[in-house]
């Protein structure tokens, strides 16, 4: 018999429609005095119990604290070490170090091409400025500074480098726009 009754017996924990089966059941009518009572008792002392724990671990998580208060360990501190462990062991994932040379190589790639964009365009700009069209402008500009500083009353200058040309044209152009001579008061207005 007591095979048979071990075989009725399970060894695994309820389940959520075990324990509601349970709590539905009314077991009170089966128990004899004798036994409430010793439930009652065993009810009361694991409240008890309970209670007990819990006011020991509040006394530890105090403790706790104290002690990370003396170790100058704080919240703050605790977060920061969190997300440093967090972050390392991210780094080191097999996931992490595939994107970051993917990235990598992607962006050597993209360096790659933007100095060859950067290198073409210098080459675009350096072929222009040789070009026939660009060197009769700076022969036109020269000319027209050259005129400009002629009438305006400046040296000469023939030649000169395009900065150069630039700059004398735009110190005549100050300089007619202003901030140039002033004419006496009755004196004849010069035209050119």
């Amino acid at each position: 018999m007591e095979a048979q009754a071990q075989g009725l017996l399970e060894t695994e924990p309820l389940q959520g429609r075990d324990e509601d089966a349970v709590a539905s059941a009314d077991f009170s009518s089966m128990l004899s005095e004798e036994e409430r009572e010793e439930l009652k008792t065993e009810l009361v002392q694991l409240e008890d119990e309970i209670t007990t724990l819990r006011q020991v671990l509040s006394a530890k998580e105090r403790h706790l604290v104290e002690i990370k208060q003396k170790l100058g360990m704080n919240l703050m501190n605790e977060l920061k070490q969190n997300f440093s462990k967090s972050w390392h062991d991210m780094q080191t994932t097999t996931a992490y170090k595939k994107t970051q040379e993917t990235l990598s190589h992607a962006g050597q790639k993209a360096t790659a091409a933007f100095s060859n964009v950067g290198t073409a365009i210098s080459k675009k700009f350096g072929d222009m400025r040789n070009s026939p069209t660009f060197k009769s402008f700076e022969e036109r500009v020269e000319t027209t500074v050259t005129s400009l500083k002629t009438k305006v009353g400046g040296t000469t200058h023939s030649g000169g480098s395009f900065e150069e040309v630039l700059s004398s044209a735009a110190q005549a152009s100050a300089q007619s726009s202003g901030a140039g001579p002033r004419r006496a008061e009755g004196a004849p207005e010069l035209q050119c």
